[in-house]
């Protein structure tokens, strides 16, 4: 288990979000209630009807009401950020684009959307009050994201610029284009998949639990569909498609796997 009490290092994966329109919002909250075992608590008109995902009733995602989704079929991940209005410019300076903000959300923080120049969405959060995941790497919660694209050098190049990771390759996937992304302290926040057959480029969001075969048949029994699960260097994954269409990933890590 690991419990966030205070705002994450610059440049790691702090909150995830998915956007749901409002005829799905109780298809999405049966789904992840089912799968993780998730509790859910819904704003007021006010704030948009923004519904917190909870375990053990700790912030560990989001569902946003939306009308046209930001990140079509997918999990937006935040990274955390002290000045989200800075890393916006550099944003644009690298050459990404900010679609949304930066702008307040009352009591809570300070948020941005962006697009990075391959295509990929992702979020910026300047933590207030909410950090952004209270709880990560343990059962029914983030632990991590990767960077799918069929363009990876000048994504790499944008994020090194953006969050000034540093980028290692992978030696336990020789066959694979695959680059780690470290913060400047070296720990690793996630990486950057070189793969052809992209069709599209996007942030994949992999959620830990305690076995794949069991959550991906707990995903069928709930509506959604399930990849074949497949055994990994890091622990056994599945592809999960959800009622809605939103994709994402389950893993089972090996005791003492460290991931991010």
């Amino acid at each position: 288990m690991s419990l966030v009490d205070s705002n994450q290092p610059y440049g790691t994966p702090t909150w995830i979000e998915l956007d749901v329109p409002a005829t799905g919002l109780d298809r999405a909250r049966e789904f992840y209630g089912a799968l993780f075992g998730w509790d859910f608590t819904t704003a007021d008109a006010a704030n948009g009807y923004y519904t917190s995902c909870l375990l053990r009733d700790l912030p560990v995602a989001g569902l946003r009401q939306a009308a046209t989704p930001a990140t079509p079929g997918l999990w937006c991940v935040y990274f955390a950020t002290e000045d989200c209005d800075g890393t916006a410019k550099r944003v644009a300076e690298a050459g990404g684009t900010v679609r949304l903000g930066p702008l307040d959300v009352p009591g809570l923080g300070r948020r941005a959307l962006a697009e990075d120049p391959v295509g990929a969405r992702f979020g910026l959060w300047q933590g207030g009050t909410h950090p952004g995941c209270r709880l990560v790497n343990e059962p029914g919660t983030l632990v991590r994201n990767d960077l799918i694209t069929a363009d990876p050098k000048p994504a790499r190049t944008f994020y090194a610029d953006v969050f000034d990771f540093t980028l290692d390759g992978n030696q336990d996937l020789p066959d694979f284009d695959f680059t780690f992304l470290r913060r400047p302290d070296g720990h690793e926040i996630g990486g950057v998949f070189g793969d052809p057959t992209a069709t599209s480029t996007r942030w994949q969001t992999t959620f830990e639990v305690a076995d794949t075969g069991a959550s991906a048949a707990r995903a069928l029994a709930a509506g959604g569909s399930a990849g074949p699960v497949s055994d990994t260097p890091y622990g056994r994954m599945a592809e999960i498609t959800d009622p809605l269409g939103n994709v994402f990933d389950l893993i089972a890590r090996p005791v003492g796997t460290i991931l991010a």
